[in-house]
């Protein structure tokens, strides 16, 4: 990745919390439980995923930055989805924190030498892993689960 591609992955890695927000206004509160199918996750239960992703995301970040070469888990997530409860816990809660969690690593990228992005880990899921793989997924990350929650709401509507 160039720097400048790299610039630009961290500007939208920036702004997901305010593009999540501006997207949740158009899906009403009464449906974001709604599951298209029961294998498929409902909009809480993406909001609380995605709380708890960048929570993995904010650990791994720093690991990149300060312990390069050191190993990071991966998780189950629809386990977690499904023995956390993710339907009894609060999006409001959820929403915070990956608000701050965000900004938090955010802040601490979008100023690192270029010599950091050459930097790598090992997840224990997919191998070797360079922190422009890491960038480049969880700048993505957001966008994807906005497009996933517009399919339900678009399956809700249907439906009715």
């Amino acid at each position: 990745m160039t720097p400048q591609e790299r610039k630009s992955k961290i500007r939208s890695y920036g702004k997901a919390y305010t593009e999540l927000k501006q997207a949740l206004r158009k899906f009403p509160k009464r449906m974001w439980k709604y599951k298209p199918t029961p294998d498929r996750w409902s909009i809480h239960e993406i909001i609380v995923h995605m709380a708890d992703s960048e929570a993995n995301s904010y650990v791994r970040c720093r690991r990149f930055i300060a312990e390069p070469g050191k190993q990071v888990l991966g998780y189950d997530e629809n386990g977690w989805s499904r023995i956390l409860d993710y339907h009894r816990q609060s999006t409001e809660i959820a929403l915070e924190l990956f608000k701050h969690l965000r900004k938090s690593s955010y802040e601490l990228i979008k100023s690192l030498p270029d010599s950091v992005w050459s930097n790598v880990v090992e997840h224990t899921e997919r191998g070797i892993m360079t922190f422009d793989q890491w960038l480049e997924t969880y700048e993505k990350h957001t966008h994807g689960h906005i497009s996933q929650m517009q399919k339900n709401y678009e399956s809700w509507k249907a439906s009715r």
